[in-house]
C-alpha cells in the first residue's frame, strides 16, 4: 500500500470505530501491519492529527482522537450553525469538476446502503460532505467543518446500523438528501440548500443522541420496575 492507501485505511477505521476513540496507535504494529517504516508512518499520522482524528502527546505517542463529554455537548452546539455556512458557501462556489466527483462519492454511498455495508456508507457519506467543505472553500470554516465530520461519524453508528424498517427509510431519506444537494449545488441555489442540510441534520439527530444515550438506561429500567 502506498502512503494515501494507508492514510485512507487508517482514518476510515477512526471513523468506523473499529479504532476505538482513546486507543493508543502502536507505532511498531502499524509498521508491521503495512510494511512500513516509522518516518513515513510518523507522517501520516501527523497529517490524521491536522485533521483532528489523532492527538499527539509528546514522549507518548499518537492516540485517536478522544470523545469525552465536552466533546459531545460542543458537537451537538456548533454542528447545525457549521453546517449551514459551509452547505451556502459551497452552493456559491461549486465547480463543474467538484460536483462531478460528489456525484460519484454518491453513488458509492448508494452501493454501500443496497449492500446494507455500515462502513461503506461512513466511509462514502463522511467524503460526500467531506467534499462540500472543499467547494466552500474558506479557510476558516474548514478546520471546523472537518473535525465534525469526523464525530459525526463516529457518534453516529446506529443511523448506519438500521434495526428496523423507520431506520431503513431514513437512510434513503438520506440518500434522497443527498440527491437534492447535488441538484442545489449544480443551480447554484444557497437556499435551498441550507433547508436541505436542516432536514438532513434532524434526520439523524435522535438517532445521533441513541448512540449517545442508549436506551434504556439503569434508571429508566429502574423506575419501569419500581
Amino acid at each position: 500500500m502506498d502512503k494515501q492507501a494507508i492514510y485512507d485505511d487508517i482514518k476510515k477505521q477512526i471513523l468506523t470505530l473499529q479504532l476505538e476513540p482513546g486507543s493508543a496507535l502502536d507505532e511498531a504494529s502499524l509498521c508491521e501491519r503495512y510494511a512500513i517504516s516509522r518516518t513515513p508512518l510518523r507522517e501520516i499520522l501527523r497529517g490524521l492529527a491536522g485533521e483532528g482524528c489523532v492527538e499527539i502527546v509528546n514522549n507518548r505517542g499518537a492516540y485517536v482522537s478522544s470523545m469525552d463529554h465536552k466533546v459531545l455537548r460542543d458537537f451537538f452546539l456548533t454542528a447545525p450553525m457549521i453546517y449551514s455556512a459551509i452547505g451556502r458557501l459551497a452552493a456559491q462556489h461549486a465547480k463543474p469538476d467538484q460536483i462531478q466527483k460528489i456525484r460519484e462519492f454518491q453513488e458509492k454511498f448508494r452501493v454501500a446502503i443496497a449492500i446494507k455495508s455500515s462502513s461503506d456508507m461512513v466511509y462514502w457519506n463522511q467524503c460526500f460532505h467531506a467534499l462540500m467543505g472543499e467547494m466552500a472553500d474558506n479557510p476558516y470554516l474548514k478546520p471546523s467543518y472537518d473535525r465534525l465530520l469526523i464525530d459525526h461519524a463516529r457518534i453516529s453508528q446506529t443511523f448506519y446500523r438500521p434495526r428496523d424498517q423507520e431506520m431503513q427509510g431514513r437512510m434513503f431519506s438520506a440518500l434522497e438528501h443527498h440527491d437534492e444537494m447535488i441538484e442545489a449545488l449544480e443551480a447554484g441555489d444557497s437556499q435551498r440548500i441550507v433547508d436541505l442540510i436542516v432536514e438532513h441534520w434532524e434526520l439523524s439527530r435522535d438517532l445521533i443522541e441513541y448512540f449517545v444515550k442508549p436506551d434504556p438506561l439503569a434508571f429508566d429500567m429502574a423506575a419501569e420496575n419500581s
